[in-house]
């Protein structure tokens, strides 16, 4: 009998850690970490964290410190619970109805837990609440809003005007105020305040903080160990092939079909024969008299098939056989080729006669067969849908087409389908019906396997010979699908009733036994014992008499007799279920025949030397004759089964004799010559047959066989024995079996692994066992120890696709979880009575079952024995776990290395062999130092010190040997924790730390020996009861001595004391000696995260992951357990990890920034921020600062991942840590450090942010996981950390298509990394349900952050540190305010921020402005929530400021002016402000004003109804900002406006300048927010001027005249400007030194992003002045070098400026836009038409597309002639335009784009109102547009203010034209360098043939008659010297031509020069003429203005 003992689950609980799933992000930078206050800290610890303080002697303590809580939740806390170790005795499960013989039975180990995976994180999550979020709501409002927006019209800017305050106030008193809130008003103490504001906060808050977050990552979860499979017998890919029906034209006989695949290209059968007859009854009734009991075993019509190989080349065969009759097979198959039952008319009598033979045949001769036909179904074309066989109706005509399986049609599908292993899959398919139509007939001369594989790959090529063949035409009718998992209805291959079978009597289906095509490396779980006879070809040639239809009858035979013949012939179908006899179909007159029979036996599994095959030969007549019998026995052969104790299988070729064999002839073989017998063909062998088994029992390998023998004859004692040559004695036997063990490597793996269960248990037996021959003990323990572990070595090597994450090899593990147990005191092991025995007696079956006994009750005693027997039985046997101990502790060499390679199986062995020890010797109450021997105590400590040195001295050779060695020694230390004693463990890992830390020192590649070290903790770590292990309630007393000092005799001197001594605190939050000792295990795992996150550490980027992912997956399995639930228990096993505060406050500069914000115009990183973000922050412009930390920390070490999870970590133990003990370390810390812990609390808020589900949506795929993993690889494979056997096992885990797609989560901080090629799509409702995790994970992460708030500004009250405390407090909360908050914490934190401004009001009203400010914001922003419960709060919390204000100086100017502030710089930016709410929040506040009794007789309520009215028109004169969102040009008009109003105002003022720059920006107007940052620094430099007199300071906005002339409109000269000096006037920090500073640095950024470079110098000639008077070298030197860089992109770089456009824009529609005129600047090479374009498409969006117009010209517009409906815009291009005078200062490219007022257009025109005429009435109006401001400006349109036309005459047009000419042609001829193609260009549009008419018109028209007009005769001068002119510059071109052409261009230069002397020829009469008139005095001409429309006249 098979014991199989499942594996002890005392360690159970690390499946509580294993199953927790984590991300996989691999940390990004590296950076400077901050080291101060470390040094401290290490001084305090005393021991140094690199070495392992000496632990607590454990079971000592325990043993002295009495548990002093009460049964409980604490209680279960300190010590291991009774039943944890627990044996549950498991029935093995049988599949089939019968139990194969012999019964099994498992057992297992086993506790009451579960593993925690990610699935039950997903069910814990299912429950959580949704948190409110305005991110979200604002989401779907936008969505209800967008049509809206669209149909928005434009609104007048003096629909509303500012002045409108009656409307204001109606507007406002009118509206409705959200709930109040009660206690708002009510007077109470701050005590009282906390003490409610607490016990809120706690209600409803989620337990599991990580339950929120994402579970850690499976690939680091080193700790996991998969659970083995149970053992079982292999299945392959399962097919259920059903034969439905067979047809044939004619009916006339019973037709018997088989089944069987074949695998071409491996020339191999791969499974048995499966029978089915499908005859109807009538057919079957021929048969009545052979077969008169029909089983229903035999009866079966479907099979199912087994692969394992799938592959292209396997085929379904299917044989016909019939009743033999005489004729050859092609006289039999001719009617069923030639006759139809259609033509059954003509064929009558023919049919009938054959009806009559047939009926004859199977009377007579119905027992035997013959071939008939045959065919083959190519399992391919079915599992791939393409080509093979018809699937339709069986009625259609295409299924009678072609040959065999063939048709045209399927064979053109089949040459084009590309056949591939990836389409053979037979697992899931769509299931098909099949009509085969065309079988072959059978050939008498070749039947053979190898004839038939030449067909089958015939049938595959395109040119079938088979297809030439006339068929043989039938219809057989098969369904072939996926087999189902659990089929009813079905017979094992040993035809037993396969579970679920519901009714004995329904036709079964039949598992057909596979024969792999290759091995198959599993153990046997199940008895078999077939085997299979496979006769293949007979020749009697030379046997004389009539021998010709040959029959072969095989008998299984237990003697001679006989009567000896044995049913154990499996029936075929239709007949009984086992036969004695069974006989091969026959080959009509053939003298040689092949066979293709397989006859299939159960034989016994107890064989003796008299078992035996025997083959007799019949001659078979067919004719019956007088006289004649119908069998002739013609000649006998046998094979005797059992040769030397072996099964005989293979191929034999064998003589036959003539005769009957004599008595005793089944010992010998036929070979052997017997006297007096005659043999056929003189004893030759003429009788091929092959005989295979398939068996549980005959292991068939040699060296098997004999080592299972010698075990055998050991157990029976049975001396002397035979063995092959060789007899067996007690004197040899020793030496005999030791050379079997050495001699198993040389057994073939596929055997040894189907026998390994059987081999190992008899190893084991052997080392527990030692045999006792002749009197003497004889221990061969060595010898099977070496044995075991060269056969597990040889296992694990070959077999390297079967490992788990471990490298252990699944098989071998299976064997120690479910079938090893220690032999009982039972010294023969019954197992091996059935299964592995190869020479058993026949009794030994029998013996099996009387002589079991109880494993899982050993007082179930087997035969009582006397004390002597006992005694010596004692002494004669071994315990595994000693011996193993022993033997690998003395082992050397290949053996010691063997054993260190599979280290895990032996460490499983013993730990499985020590946990069954103590229950069968009922040791486990035992106390655990007396539970073991010493000198096994001994051999483990040696052990593991021998191992552990080798880890260190081997890390660097063999990486993948030392890793795996590694993690089974930490598994195998982990064991033990449960079975030894436990301080003995301990001080094991101690041994290891030092071993590895001793190597340290001199590592190459110390982050290879950190990590494993890493892992082995992690390992440890993961015990399931890791808590009580780490002695969580005991007090920290110094280490002198583990027991409790004399005077501990009261309840402190428990285990568990609630409140911990004073002196204890600081060492509790600290790694020192103290707590390593007394948290052992906590202290190790803390104290590898200190060192790996030390800044001078060797903290590697994956080394960081190790050592966080670690602490986070402990974290995350005491959230998930189910004993940890009560939050007194949960604070004690905080206190564990408390040290992980300040570690992570150490950390605090390598975290990742989440503070930071991504920007590509850093330099505005302020006003970019206003546009982008709802939130005014303007403690950002400046500094570019969020938190003090951040300017110290440039970059990170940590990636964001980790940074996270690190800080999650941090949360859970703040957040389970007793408050008590939180307050009284608090009060203990510096401000400094105090300060950090703020700014650590300040990430967190930023951290775990919500960022919406819409962010979520966008975040939906994997490759960002894939990338990090792959760098994560990359430098593991560097660094040597990784082995070859892991990485290969992570790719076979990745090979899924689906990855771990459970793993991925949304990471906040990668966002932008993420891409869509990849994309997953998750379902509507998981991105649902991932926001409301990610929503409570944000909302709890804040809440832990504001409970600690509390706790810091508690502890520091009584102190004099609060005001360098209080601020930072502040600071967060503000922080935490800003970011995308839930309703629910919002209302806690407006609580807090209430609580904390009533008790320390001076830190907002006499300290920091910008505390107020900011604080200011954040409730104006709330205020404007679209929750109203937020609203709600935060306009209690911002009318509670104004009364404190009020309160201390009896106005609340400094509240007034930073509200007005923030409400116009919220309106003015933020994308999802809704007026409607912040109306609302107003008049909330206006009703606390107006209830509040207290302050009635008050001014307060009078002003808080001025600030609110005031804010209310701010209010309503932004919302129209919003309106013209999409309308830049409008918006920017808006804001500008709105600044305007503020022109007294310098602080709201800048505020909108601000925001003006930060538009810009974002549009890509550099240059105009240049122009807004400089107006800002010229406002506060007039201001600053104002309050004193510096003289390195500008003298105000005057100084900036050179950068802009706009700025003199910051001019603070009118009368009601306001003091800076007033409270609350210039109170930002931008009125500063600084802050001006700041502008001016921000300003020549954006000069330098716009090109500029020529307006950075005088920027940087204001700001230099300052430096030098700070004498701040260093900015004066960056200040130097831009000023260097921006000269250079002068000289060397190509700017383009922007480009001007005059906008007109005619129609009521427009509202105060009707007849106004802009310039417009766009981006450089803007063409007409795309402005054209922008605004038309804009103005269709707002009015309608019939609405608009465009009017194509630069005409006037007469407003009379445009339809009163529409809207008409008028465009045109203008240019720059320059007096002479000011050509002269506008000198460079940038000169004449800058500072630009006046512009230009020129329009045709003919007086007849054509736009062009001929020469002589072509004229030109040009038209000077002058704006109201210079360009670039602070917006970009700009009014035009003055207009101005100049007519021009055709002559002065025709001047025009030629001087333009002829600049031209001297830009070309003085060009430098030269350009040859510009100047021929030019020359040939001036001299060419084909455009002399253009200058030699001009001149004709105009030159050549002197004009009438008096008037005229200077415009003709002027062009006659134009002409001079031009002609000259020809001269000088073709001059320069000339001198630039080569050889091949001078016939072309020859060209240019003729043209031009014809051209000089004809224009010289012209020119040379002069008007006589122009020299005498003439009146003066002057040109007419733009009021004149008529010719210029003289003056």
């Amino acid at each position: 009998m098979i014991y199989s003992l499942f594996k002890a689950e005392w360690k159970a609980q690390n499946y509580l850690f294993l199953s927790l799933s984590e991300k996989k992000i691999l940390p990004e930078r590296t950076g400077q970490a901050y080291k101060a206050g470390l040094s401290n800290r290490r001084r305090r610890r005393g021991v140094p964290l690199t070495e392992v303080v000496e632990p607590v002697d454990f079971e000592e303590y325990v043993s002295s410190h009495a548990p002093g809580a009460e049964p409980g939740p604490l209680r279960q806390l300190m010590e291991f619970p009774e039943d944890d170790l627990e044996l549950l005795p498991l029935e093995k499960e049988c599949t089939t109805l019968e139990p194969p013989l012999p019964e099994e039975e498992h057992q297992r180990y086993s506790t009451m837990y579960t593993p925690h995976n990610s699935e039950r994180q997903r069910e814990r999550q299912r429950g959580l609440v949704k948190q409110t979020f305005e991110l979200d709501e604002a989401a779907a409002a936008e969505r209800q809003d967008d049509q809206d927006d669209a149909k928005r019209r434009s609104v007048s800017l003096d629909d509303t005007p500012r002045g409108s305050w009656a409307s204001s106030i109606f507007d406002l008193k009118n509206s409705s105020p959200d709930a109040l809130l009660p206690s708002v008003l009510e007077r109470t103490a701050a005590e009282e305040m906390d003490r409610r504001n607490t016990d809120a906060r706690l209600q409803g808050r989620h337990s599991d903080l990580l339950g929120l977050y994402p579970p850690p990552d499976e690939d680091e979860a080193v700790e996991r160990c998969s659970l083995p499979e149970v053992p079982k017998e292999h299945c392959g890919q399962r097919i259920m092939v059903k034969c439905l029906s067979l047809k044939f034209e004619i009916e006339i006989e019973p037709i018997f079909g088989t089944l069987a695949l074949y695998d071409v290209k491996e020339k191999k059968k791969i499974s048995e024969n499966f029978h089915f007859d499908l005859n109807s009854d009538q057919m079957k009734g021929l048969l009545k008299s052979h077969t008169p009991h029909t089983a229903i075993s035999t009866m079966a019509r479907s099979a199912i098939f087994s692969i394992t190989y799938p592959s292209a080349d396997i085929f379904l065969v299917i044989k016909l056989e019939k009743v033999l009759q005489q004729g050859d097979i092609g006289e039999c198959c001719e009617p069923y080729m030639v006759m139809k039952e259609s033509d059954s008319s003509k064929h009558k009598e023919k049919l009938e006669k054959l009806r009559v033979q047939a009926e004859q045949s199977c009377s007579r001769l119905g027992r035997f067969r013959m071939p008939f036909a045959w065919t083959a179904i190519h399992l391919l074309n079915i599992v791939s849908s393409v080509g093979g066989l018809d699937r339709s109706d069986p009625d259609s005509d295409s299924e009678r087409k072609g040959h065999g399986t063939w048709n045209e049609r399927k064979k053109k599908g089949f040459e084009r389908m590309s056949v591939g292993e990836d389409m053979c899959n037979f697992a899931s398919f769509r299931p098909a019906t099949l009509t085969v139509t065309n079988f072959f007939k059978q050939e008498g001369d070749r039947l053979s396997d190898e004839d038939l594989y030449k067909f089958l790959a015939d049938m595959r090529r395109p040119s079938s010979v088979l297809r030439r063949l006339r068929p043989v035409t039938a219809q057989l009718k098969i369904d072939i699908s996926p087999a189902p998992d659990s089929p009813h209805y079905c017979l094992s291959p040993e035809l037993l009733h396969v579970k679920p079978y519901p009714d004995l009597r329904v036709r079964p289906t039949k598992e057909v036994l596979e024969f792999p095509a290759r091995y198959v490396y599993t153990p046997h779980t199940t008895y078999r014992n077939l085997l299979y006879i496979y006769p293949q070809s007979l020749n009697f040639s030379s046997r004389q008499g009539s021998v010709r239809n040959i029959a072969v009858k095989v008998q299984f035979m237990a003697g001679e007799d006989p009567s000896q013949a044995m049913p154990v012939i499996f029936g075929k179908s239709s007949c009984a279920e086992f036969m004695k006899e069974a006989y091969s179909p026959v080959i009509y007159h053939d003298k040689s025949p092949e066979f293709y029979e397989e006859m299939k036996m159960k034989i016994p599994a107890n064989l003796t030397d008299n078992h035996h095959l025997l083959f007799t030969f019949y001659h078979i007549s067919c004719q019956p004759k007088q006289n004649t019998p119908l069998e002739t026995p013609v000649g006998y052969t046998w094979i005797p089964l059992m040769q030397h104790g072996r099964l005989r299988t293979g191929s034999f070729s064998l003589p036959v004799s003539v005769e009957k064999p004599p008595p005793s002839y089944s010992v010998l073989t036929p070979d052997v010559s017997l006297p007096g017998m005659k043999w056929v063909d003189n004893h030759k062998g003429v009788f091929n047959v092959e005989v295979t088994a398939a068996s549980s029992v005959h292991t068939q390998d040699p060296h098997l066989d004999k080592f299972f023998t010698l075990v055998y004859v050991l157990e029976e004692y049975s001396f002397p024995f035979r063995l092959k040559d060789v007899i067996i004695t007690e004197a040899n036997m020793e030496g005999e079996l030791k050379a079997s063990m050495a001699a198993l490597r040389g057994a073939l793996l596929d055997t040894c692994v189907r026998f390994l269960h059987q081999l190992l248990s008899k190893l084991i037996l052997l080392i527990v066992y030692p045999p006792v021959i002749a009197g003497q003990i004889v221990n061969l323990g060595r010898a099977a120890f070496e044995a075991m572990a060269l056969l597990v070595n040889q296992i694990h090597k070959n077999l390297e696709g079967n490992q788990d994450q471990h490298g252990r090899n699944n098989l071998l593990a299976s064997y120690i979880h479910y079938c090893f147990h220690l032999p009982t005191t039972e010294p023969m092991p019954v197992q091996f009575a059935t299964l592995s025995r190869a020479t058993a007696r026949p009794s030994s079956l029998h013996l099996s079952r009387s002589k079991s006994i109880s494993n899982s009750n050993p007082d179930l005693a087997t035969t009582p024995v006397s004390p002597d027997e006992e005694v010596e039985r004692i002494i004669g046997s071994k315990l595994l776990h000693e011996e193993l101990a022993l033997q690998w502790v003395v082992s050397t060499s290949t053996v010691r290395e063997a054993a260190l390679q599979q280290a895990w199986f032996f460490f499983q062995l013993m730990t499985k062999s020590m946990a069954h020890h103590l229950f069968l010797s009922s040791k486990l109450d035992t106390p655990r130092r007396q539970r073991y021997p010493d000198r096994f105590v001994d051999d483990i400590a040696a052990l593991v010190c021998a191992i552990s040195a080798d880890i260190a001295s081997r890390y660097h050779k063999d990486v993948e040997l030392v890793e795996r060695l590694n993690s089974s020694l930490a598994f195998f230390l982990n064991d033990l924790l449960s079975l030894m004693d436990r301080g003995f463990v301990f001080n094991l890992i101690r041994s290891y730390y030092k071993q590895i830390a001793n190597k340290l020192h001199t590592a190459q590649n110390p982050s290879a020996l950190n990590a494993l070290r890493m892992d082995f903790t992690r390992i440890v770590c993961s015990h399931e009861h890791y808590v009580t292990l780490n002695l969580p309630c005991s007090t920290l007393s110094p280490p002198a001595s583990p027991s409790p000092s004399t005077s501990s005799t009261t309840s402190q001197s428990s285990a568990f004391s609630s409140m911990v001594q004073d002196q204890g605190v600081a060492s509790m939050f600290e790694l020192s000696v103290p707590f390593r000792q007394q948290h052992f295990l906590s202290g190790l795992l803390l104290t590898e995260l200190a060192l790996i996150l030390e800044p001078d550490g060797e903290g590697v980027f994956f080394l960081h992951k190790k050592a966080i992912s670690a602490v986070h997956s402990l974290l995350c399995s005491h959230d998930a357990d189910p004993r940890y639930t009560d939050p007194q228990v949960r604070a004690h096993i905080a206190q564990l990890y408390l040290p992980l505060i300040p570690i992570v406050m150490d950390s605090l500069n390598q975290l990742h920034d989440f503070t930071g914000k991504n920007s590509h115009a850093v330099y505005y990183f302020s006003f970019s921020y206003f546009c982008k973000s709802p939130v005014f922050y303007p403690r950002l412009a400046l500094s570019l600062y969020v938190c003090p930390h951040q300017a110290g920390r440039q970059c990170s070490s940590l990636s964001a991942e980790c940074s996270r999870t690190l800080l999650v970590c941090f949360l859970w133990v703040l957040k389970n840590a007793d408050a008590a003990l939180l307050e009284r370390w608090v009060s203990d810390l510096s401000v400094l450090q105090i300060n950090r812990l703020l700014d650590l609390l300040h990430l967190c808020v930023s951290c775990f942010e919500y960022k919406g589900k819409k962010a979520l949506e966008r975040i939906n795929s994997l490759t960002f996981k894939k990338s990090q993993d792959m760098k994560a690889r990359l430098e593991e494979a560097i660094l040597g950390t990784i082995g070859a056997r892991q990485e290969m096992v992570r790719r076979c885990r990745e090979r899924s298509p689906y990855g771990s797609q459970e793993n991925v989560r949304w990471r906040k901080n990668v966002t932008h990394w993420r891409q869509n090629t990849d994309r997953v799509d998750k379902s509507k409702a998981e991105v649902e349900q991932e926001s409301v995790v990610d929503g409570n994970l944000a909302t709890e992460a804040s809440l832990v952050v504001l409970d600690t708030l509390e706790i810091i500004v508690k502890t520091v009250v009584a102190s004099e540190l609060k005001e360098s405390v209080l601020g930072g407090v502040l600071r967060v909360l503000l922080h935490s305010m800003a970011g995308n908050q839930s309703a629910l914490f919002l209302q806690h934190c407006f609580s807090t921020q209430r609580a904390l401004v009533f008790k320390f009001p001076e830190m907002l009203f006499e300290e920091d402005t910008e505390l107020c400010a900011d604080l200011c914001l954040r409730l104006l922003r709330h205020c404007s929530s679209s929750v109203g419960s937020v609203r709600s709060h935060a306009s209690a919390s911002l009318y509670l400021l104004m009364r404190q204000n009020f309160e201390i100086g009896n106005n609340f100017a400094r509240v007034k002016m930073q509200v007005t502030m923030s409400l116009s710089s919220l309106v003015g930016t933020s994308q999802n402000f809704n007026e409607e709410h912040i109306r609302r929040s107003l008049k909330t506040i206006l009703t606390y004003a107006e209830e509040d009794l207290e302050l009635r007789d008050t001014p307060f309520p009078e002003q808080v109804q001025d600030l609110v009215f005031n804010l209310h028109m701010i209010l309503t004169d932004t919302v129209k900002m919003k309106e013209h969102q999409q309308d830049p040009e409008m918006l920017i008009d808006l804001m500008y406006r709105i600044a305007k109003g503020y022109q007294n105002s310098p602080d709201l003022r800048l505020t909108w300048l601000q925001n003006m720059a930060g538009k810009h920006s974002e549009r890509g107007n550099h240059a105009e927010a240049a122009h807004c940052l400089v107006h800002s620094a010229a406002l506060v430099a007039e201001y600053l001027n104002m309050l004193e007199d510096c003289r390195y300071l500008p003298i105000g906005c005057v100084t900036f005249q050179n950068v802009s002339s706009n700025v003199l409109e910051e001019s603070a000269v009118s009368d009601d400007i306001l003091s800076p000096e007033e409270e609350g006037i210039c109170a930002g920090k931008y009125f500063s030194e600084s802050g001006l500073v700041g502008l001016l640095e921000q300003a020549a950024a954006s000069f330098n992003m716009a090109a500029m470079y020529e307006a950075i110098n005088e920027v940087y000639k204001i700001l230099l002045p300052i430096h030098e008077a700070n004498r701040d070298f260093k900015k004066l030197a960056t200040v130097h070098g831009k000023l260097q860089d921006a000269f250079n992109k002068v000289y060397n770089q190509q700017r383009m400026f922007g480009t001007y456009f005059r906008v007109g824009f005619y129609g009521c529609r427009f509202g105060d836009l009707d007849e106004q005129e802009f310039v417009y600047k766009e981006p450089s090479i803007t063409k007409l038409a795309e402005i054209s374009h922008r605004l038309e498409e804009f103005y269709s969006e707002r009015f309608g597309d019939d609405v608009v117009e465009i009017i194509k010209d630069s005409n006037p517009v007469d407003k009379n002639k445009l339809d009163p409906n529409k809207a008409y815009l008028q465009i045109t291009y203008v240019e720059p335009f320059f007096d002479t005078y000011e050509l002269k200062e506008r000198i460079t490219y940038f000169d004449k784009n800058y500072n630009l007022r006046t512009f230009m257009y020129c329009t045709p025109f003919t007086l007849d109102g054509r736009a062009h005429g001929d020469l002589h009435e072509q004229y030109k109006r040009k038209t000077i547009l002058t704006t109201s401001h210079a360009f670039p400006y602070i917006k970009t349109r700009i009014n035009v203010i003055h207009k101005e036309e100049i007519i021009l005459v055709p002559m002065e047009v025709a001047i025009e034209d030629m001087q333009k000419k002829t600049q031209e042609l001297a830009f070309a001829t003085n060009q430098d360098p030269a350009d040859s193609k510009m100047l021929q260009m030019v020359l040939q549009g001036c001299v060419g043939t084909t455009v002399n008419q253009g200058p030699l018109e001009v001149a004709q028209v105009f030159l050549s008659d002197i004009p009438d007009d008096p008037k005229l005769f200077r415009h003709h001068n002027k062009l006659r010297l134009c002409f001079k002119d031009f002609t000259k510059r020809c001269e000088d071109a073709l001059r320069k031509n000339k001198a630039m052409i080569g050889p091949d261009q001078k016939e072309y230069h020859r060209e240019l020069e003729r043209n031009y002397n014809k051209l000089k020829e004809a224009l010289s009469p012209l020119i040379n003429r002069k008007i006589p008139q122009l020299y005498r005095t003439l009146p003066f001409l002057i040109r007419n203005r733009a009021s004149q429309q008529h010719l210029p006249e003289q003056c």
